[in-house]
């Protein structure tokens, strides 16, 4: 898990060696990260914000939390489709928040031993349950877990950032965006942050969220 202070080393690193970077900061101020809860209602949430954005989501979260309380996987397996559909949630993603309630409740993927796992084998894991793609596992591994080295490369915002941070000729695509990430190891962490620091305080404030 990244320190405040490392995070703090991490910052001061990253935009010592790249002056784009350091453009960021100087515009908007250090990037803040809240970390989100590890667990199972997190991992719902990145489900649903899925091809979406970021305050749907969000405006759905809230109503399957008013449907079911506390979002746990047996509240979720004791919903019915329609419940689900009817606190407005996709067919597909009712299917897939289901389908992970199952993998904890059921099959015992245990959430919280996630911790003293190594990043390639939580991706592993999560990735084997329907619904849960590797852009959904790498931002659970950043937001919640706080590892210091993610780097999500299908994040549609991330991908809009560094073509305009870097002033490239045309918006990198996952490929390209793995290569442009190899210089901010091993704190592509908190690059991403600053990425979407300048995403999120630019003009544009879509508050998109990725596809999976």
């Amino acid at each position: 898990m990244l320190s405040p202070d490392e995070y703090q080393a991490a910052l001061a690193e990253l935009t010592g060696r790249d002056a784009d970077l350091a453009a960021v900061l100087d515009a908007f101020g250090a990037p803040e990260i809240r970390p989100r809860p590890t667990g199972f209602a997190t991992l719902v949430l990145l489900i649903l914000e899925q091809q979406v954005s970021l305050a749907s989501a969000a405006a759905t979260f809230d109503r399957l939390t008013a449907l079911v309380g506390d979002i746990t996987p047996k509240r979720i397996l004791a919903q019915s489709d329609d419940d689900l559909r009817s606190a407005g949630l996709s067919r597909q993603k009712a299917r897939y928040v289901r389908a992970l309630g199952d993998r904890v409740f059921a099959d015992g993927l245990d959430l919280d031993a996630l911790n003293v796992l190594d990043d390639s084998e939580i991706t592993a894991r999560l990735t084997a349950v329907t619904g849960i793609g590797t852009w959904t596992a790498e931002v659970y591994l950043l937001t919640a877990l706080q590892r210091p080295d993610v780097w999500p490369a299908k994040d549609l915002a991330l991908q809009v950032a560094a073509h305009e941070v870097k002033r490239l000729t045309s918006r990198p695509d996952e490929a390209e965006l793995i290569a442009l990430g190899e210089q901010w190891r091993p704190f592509r962490t908190v690059a991403a942050h600053i990425l979407w620091h300048h995403y999120l305080n630019t003009t544009r404030k879509r508050g998109k969220s990725r596809d999976d």
